[in-house]
């Protein structure tokens, strides 16, 4: 299984990345063909300090063929579009194959 990982640092206005995040960014993904599932994370706290990261953002896909058609599909286009508009400064990405 292969997932794309959005990782989000700290936003300066958390309440406004919520909002976004929940009402926007998150139905965008969910349009996105061959998703078999998703997960959220969001920081609590890290062993040592404040934690790296505010929220992860996970999507799952079968293989990394139906990963790429969905990135590249109308709906993952858009989504992307929306990433680096309202997050491109505080967002990583990376593809990862996931064992369960």
């Amino acid at each position: 299984m292969i997932k794309l990982i959005i990782f989000f640092r700290k936003p300066k206005d958390v309440a406004a990345f919520e909002t976004h995040f929940s009402n926007t960014h998150v139905p965008l993904i969910a349009k996105m063909p061959n998703i078999k599932r998703t997960a959220v994370t969001r920081a609590i706290g890290a062993p040592k300090g404040e934690p790296i990261f505010h929220l992860i953002h996970e999507v799952y896909f079968d293989d990394l063929q139906a990963c790429n058609f969905a990135l590249n599909s109308p709906e993952g286009r858009e989504a992307g579009a929306d990433l680096m508009v309202w997050a491109k400064e505080i967002s990583t990405l990376m593809f990862g194959e996931a064992w369960e």
